[in-house]
């Protein structure tokens, strides 16, 4: 496995999320989803300055172009061939497999888990850096905001120049992270958790461990 693996799946976590969501709207599978803005921008989830270079919001694509290669490479800055790589990787380890039914790669949610909570921090460990600006991770995410860290505290960041917080620096499981989440508040969060995970005390894990199985439907 590699670090970019673990965004790819997460990726595909997030992008079904967004089909469950148009069926409870009642979309056809092809359908663009007109309420995308809506689902993504509830509350503020940014931790960066926004601005008109890059969207906060990833443009919304019909539901059967989602999963090309070319629109994976896109929204997650792996590229096209370590895409393919990446998934095949999955695939054999039993980390993700293909839908019988529409053709979609997607993610296996229990075994994506039990690797995260149980692997990642070995296999991708994480060591707080100087202190820099960049992108809340970790308990500074909004998904985490305000439930454990006290006053005080030195969060911690991606380094992005865009960041809107300053903290001590972690390097994200991949280089194009930074960009990724600014498309994608789901998979945001996502990987906000697996920090956590990757760096946290028994308590921060217990707690981030509870919050990714809701984020997975577990």
């Amino acid at each position: 496995m590699k670090s970019q693996d673990i965004l790819l799946l997460l990726k595909l976590v997030s992008l079904y999320k967004l089909e469950q969501h148009e069926l409870q709207l009642g979309l056809e599978g092809g359908a663009l989803l007109a309420t995308a803005q809506e689902y993504w921008s509830s509350g503020s989830w940014q931790g960066w300055e926004l601005s008109d270079e890059v969207p906060d919001i990833a443009p919304t694509v019909q539901a059967k172009d989602r999963y090309s290669v070319r629109n994976l490479e896109a929204m997650t800055g792996i590229s096209k061939s370590e895409i393919s790589a990446s998934l095949k990787r999955s695939f054999n380890a039993g980390l993700a497999s293909l839908d019988r039914k529409v053709k979609f790669p997607r993610a296996n949610n229990r075994a994506l888990k039990e690797f995260i909570v149980h692997g990642l921090k070995y296999v991708f460990p994480a060591e707080p850096g100087k202190i820099m600006r960049g992108i809340p991770t970790s308990l500074a995410a909004p998904v985490m905001a305000g439930k454990l860290m006290s006053a005080g505290d030195v969060i911690n960041v991606w380094p992005d120049p865009t960041g809107n917080q300053k903290g001590q620096s972690i390097q994200p499981l991949f280089k194009s992270v930074p960009k990724a989440v600014k498309q994608d508040p789901e998979l945001y969060k996502l990987l906000a958790l697996a920090d956590a995970i990757r760096l946290g005390n028994a308590r921060e894990t217990q707690l981030a461990v509870k919050l990714l199985d809701d984020e997975l439907q577990l």
